[in-house]
């Protein structure tokens, strides 16, 4: 086999493993800013609120240039400021894990709020009535039925997530997407290397897919489905 093939392959590891740590990231930003806007402080929900308008509005490249380029200088700087004489350079796969869970964050944060309000309120005061504390109500009332609400545009972050791996090959991390594009400058062959990144990108996708829509079913017992 080619060997440009395997070191794609090799590289397709290391896009997996970025986009789920990202997904780690963005889930867990996720449910603390739909809490956020969900909560009844106006310094939280206005925090929320920028986080998600902000992110949104801005192309992912841009945040992850400025993440990995500018939090670099950054730090430089405060290390200078500090007396320091040493200097830091960001790991372009903690960069591009950060930077797209926090971009995706943003998305989950809206996710999660509209799965939590689509529950009846009145399920909520019925488990605190009859003693259970937040913490119990979130886990075994407002969190099973938040999953199954939540799974079409989780779904769909989620793909979408996967894609915006490829952005990382711009900070140097060598993933699959870097990897064809050094054999594609190597060899003078683009199409037949990034032919082979989107069937890998299409499996990897297809078989999330795959996953999702059994979690979906098994969440959606009893109740009408939402096809993903």
């Amino acid at each position: 086999m080619n060997p440009y093939y395997i070191a794609i392959l090799q590289g397709s590891v290391l896009t997996v493993a970025v986009s789920l740590c990202a997904l780690l990231v963005a889930i867990g930003l996720g449910l603390l800013g739909a809490a956020a806007k969900l909560s009844g402080q106006p310094v939280l929900r206005a925090t929320a609120t920028a986080y998600t308008t902000l992110i949104r509005g801005v192309p992912e490249l841009v945040v992850m240039l400025l993440v990995f380029y500018g939090g670099t200088i950054g730090l430089n700087h405060l290390l200078e400021w500090a007396g320091s004489k040493k200097t830091v350079d960001i790991n372009p796969f903690l960069a591009g894990v950060l930077t797209i869970g926090f971009i995706y964050g943003a998305y989950m944060t809206e996710t999660f709020r509209g799965a939590i309000l689509a529950i009846p309120k009145g399920q909520t005061e019925a488990a605190w009535a009859f003693g259970m504390g937040r913490t119990q109500t979130f886990v075994r009332i407002t969190l099973p039925q938040m999953v199954r609400y939540a799974l079409p545009g989780f779904t769909n972050n989620w793909l979408v997530l996967i894609k915006g791996t490829a952005l990382v090959s711009l900070i140097g991390l060598k993933e699959m997407t870097y990897l064809s594009k050094q054999a594609s400058a190597a060899t003078r062959s683009p199409f037949e290397f990034f032919l082979f990144s989107a069937v890998l990108f299409l499996v990897y996708t297809s078989v999330s897919l795959w996953v999702l829509r059994r979690v979906n079913q098994r969440f959606s017992l009893g109740t009408t489905r939402v096809s993903l």
